[in-house]
């Protein structure tokens, strides 16, 4: 095995800051007596510490949000597009300091994480629409006499259990809409970088959300569950690896709550013998390895189709020496480190598996990392097969693998087959080969010739299969029906003097 540089994960910076939760209106620190560390991932310092909750802190949290909801709900729409209008302008106003924020947690360069705060923005964006978004309908007459109408109400107290990965992007798609909609709202993020709910607490009391509206609890597993057993959490919204994205949507259920759980991920990107062959190597470098591939819509496979397979393995390596492995602050590094030194060493640990069960190692990201902090270089594996760990598994890392294959229809059923069905794209000049390929594949979002189909704000987005548990995507027109519930009315003013008593079946002419 090829060794990585030592870069443990050190503790000998001065005493760390402190992360501590947000309950109605403030910042609170905890008495649990329990934390957990932060890191900076591109020196490997510990660089804050951040508050574990009790049982008691969770419950505390969801009483303030609780005694918030009736208030809230009462807002007017016109006050509540108004209010998210002022939201929309300061998170715009400190995109930046967001950026940082998850770029000295996270590690992922400061123009990615920019990126990341556009696309949250975009979401806030669509909530300003809400007074359009949230209409129900009428029907007059119909029955004689008769008018009904639906409306859609807010649930109550809500919940987001969020991962590391975009500890600012993925609150903003569940609190945006849901704060909208007139929920209470408690975010649970990551501990692993979770400075950024802070910040987005403090931005939304300087809005003018009222106290308790938006509440964020830090912590783990404790908080987890507290938060899924809860009787006041009406809702959870969870985006996280497959097998707790199971567990959060069982445990939810069984509880008696509306839940949507995003998991996991196996990104296939089909390349026809037709395709542009430097169109399509950009586009697999850029989808594999941009955040260090800790996205669950980047490009993890590569599907090479007949002769296309030579040249474009042969394109994409060509560009990997070139991309500049560094500190995410710095502007000229485009791949920065992974977020903890125990993933990093999982991820390599997927280049000595590849290799074993019969994979081509034609990049070796562990020769090329930085000797500092949690990083590892690109990585590239080619002949992968079906059986091999390094496809099967969801491996959140930059390790691009290569399969060969045929034929179009080989490619399809392994798309199809495939335990995951989050994102897919085919790179192809042929629109009717690339109109059937989205008419026959069995995954949720799909790309003709994009290699990251993530839906603008007012589409929504999830995937299928072991990829989505729940039936409603995240954000956009299934956002704002997961955080409400229909109600229809029936109603009648008939004139006094009409009125009888009647014990048959209603009528409805």
């Amino acid at each position: 095995m090829t060794e990585l540089a030592d870069a443990p994960e050190r503790t000998d910076a001065p005493e760390p800051r402190r992360i501590h939760h947000w309950i109605g209106g403030q910042a609170v620190a905890s008495t649990s007596g329990r934390s957990g560390p932060v890191f900076n991932p591109a020196t490997g310092v510990q660089a804050a510490a951040v508050d574990f909750a009790s049982v008691e802190e969770v419950d505390r949290a969801v009483a303030s949000a609780k005694a918030a909801s009736g208030a809230w709900r009462t807002v007017s729409l016109s006050r509540r597009a108004e209010l998210f209008f002022r939201i929309r302008e300061l998170f715009n106003a400190h995109r930046e300091d967001l950026a940082k924020l998850l770029t000295a947690e996270h590690g992922k360069v400061l123009s990615d994480a920019m990126g990341e705060v556009a696309r949250g923005i975009e979401v806030i964006e669509f909530a300003c629409g809400i007074p359009t978004l949230i209409k129900g309908s009428f029907s007059e007459q119909a029955s004689t006499g008769i008018d009904v109408y639906s409306i859609r109400q807010p649930l109550g107290v809500v919940a987001g259990i969020t991962p590391f990965n975009f500890p600012a992007m993925v609150p903003m798609w569940m609190w945006a809409p849901a704060l909208a909609c007139g929920n209470t709202f408690v975010l649970k993020p990551s501990e692993k970088d979770p400075s950024a709910s802070i910040l987005t607490a403090e931005l939304l009391k300087e809005a003018g959300v009222p106290d308790g509206v938006f509440n964020v609890i830090q912590g783990d597993r404790v908080a987890v569950e507290r938060l899924l057993e809860h009787p006041d959490v009406t809702a959870i919204s969870f985006v996280g690896s497959t097998p707790i994205a199971r567990s959060i949507y069982e445990t939810g259920t069984r509880n008696g709550k509306r839940v949507q759980a995003l998991g996991g991920a196996k990104n296939h990107m089909v390349v026809l013998p037709d395709a542009d062959i430097d169109m399509a190597a950009d586009a697999a470098v850029s989808a594999a390895y941009g955040s260090a591939g800790e996205r669950c819509m980047a490009i993890s496979v590569v599907v090479a189709v007949g002769d296309v397979a030579d040249p474009l393995v042969s394109a994409i390596q060509e560009r990997l020496p070139k991309i500049k492995v560094g500190d995410g602050m710095l502007p000229d590094s485009e791949m920065g480190p992974l977020v903890t030194a125990a993933h990093r060493d999982k991820v390599a640990s997927y280049l000595d598996s590849g290799a074993e069960q019969g994979a081509t190692l034609l990049a070796d990201g562990r020769k090329t990392a930085p000797a500092d902090g949690f990083f590892l270089g690109v990585s590239l594996l080619d002949h992968v097969t079906t059986e091999m760990d390094a496809y099967k598994d969801e491996i959140f890392g930059p390790v691009l693998a290569v399969v060969r294959v045929g034929t179009y229809d080989e490619a399809l059923a392994l798309v199809n087959e495939n335990q995951y069905g989050n994102g897919t794209a085919i790179f192809t000049r042929d629109g009717g080969v690339a109109r059937q390929f989205q008419f026959e594949v069995n995954v949720g979002m799909v790309g003709i010739n994009v290699p990251i189909p993530v839906p603008v704000a007012f589409y929504s987005f999830g995937g299928w299969k072991d990829s989505l548990f729940g039936d409603r995507h995240i954000y956009g027109p299934e956002g704002i029906e997961f955080y409400t519930r229909g109600k229809v009315v029936t109603s009648r003013w008939p004139d006094p003097a009409t009125s009888s008593v009647n014990l048959g079946f209603p009528q409805t002419r």
